[in-house]
């Protein structure tokens, strides 16, 4: 019995000295070919590496989040630098590479949440509010361009969070003109009316110029933020002038 005991041990000691070498090994040479900027490669072993024991090498989690982004699997990238963020290690810059990949995969939503986290941890850094403002108004310029307003109005109000003044002040000037325009338009589809239809008329241009005060506080705010635009200055004249 003794001996089957001892033949168990050895056999379970054996085992576990082959496991940490076989972990050791994976983990030097995705090392190596971090090294080499073999990205598709470290990924592959760091992801093997840490499968095997239970991911608990934060900065190697690291690397495996910024080797997928390199590698162009920005859903492992997100899958890794989260984990980074769970485990607090360079929390900041894992911040930035989730979000970076979030933006390269196009999940809007996933987007706006992990960007929100992120600035709320690390409310000035500069490559967060980069990445929000260049991504939010790309895809609130896609929506305003489809005619899809209210959704146009959330995402450039999403622009909002980010630290750069004169981000802010493009994101709210951009509103103003979103609103500008669509009064604009909604006054010039009901002119016809105005000796047709005088009561109709009335209630359209009424709509119209909600959208016009809506679109005079924007501007204004855009001025708040960024005294020196000349286009929101000029925009707010025009805006002025169609309510009077």
């Amino acid at each position: 019995m003794k001996k089957v005991l001892l033949f168990v041990l050895t056999l379970f000691l054996c085992t576990g000295s082959l496991f940490a070498q076989d972990a050791d090994q994976l983990r030097d040479e995705g090392d190596a070919a971090l090294k080499e900027k073999n990205y598709a490669l470290a990924l592959t072993k760091y992801s093997e590496y840490l499968k095997l024991t239970d991911y608990q090498d934060a900065a190697r989690i690291f690397n495996t989040g910024y080797s997928a982004d390199q590698a162009k699997n920005y859903a492992e990238a997100v899958r890794f630098f989260g984990m980074a963020i769970e485990k607090n290690y360079n929390k900041e810059n894992a911040y930035v590479g989730k979000v970076k990949a979030l933006r390269d995969l196009d999940k809007k939503d996933e987007f706006i949440a992990a960007l929100g986290e992120g600035l709320k941890d690390f409310p000035t850094n500069v490559n967060l509010g980069k990445l929000g403002y260049g991504y939010l108004m790309k895809v609130a310029q896609a929506e305003q361009k489809s005619g899809n307003i209210a959704e146009a109005e959330k995402l450039f109000k999403e622009v909002l969070v980010v630290p750069d003044k004169t981000h802010k002040g493009n994101a709210l000037y951009s509103l103003g003109i979103l609103f500008f325009n669509n009064g604009a338009k909604a006054l010039q589809a009901a002119s016809p009316l105005a000796t047709s239809d005088p009561d109709k008329y009335a209630a359209e241009k009424a709509k119209a110029n909600e959208d016009f005060k809506k679109a005079k506080t924007y501007l204004e705010q855009a001025l708040v933020e960024s005294p020196a635009n000349e286009n929101a200055k000029k925009s707010l004249e025009n805006v002025n002038k169609a309510l009077e």
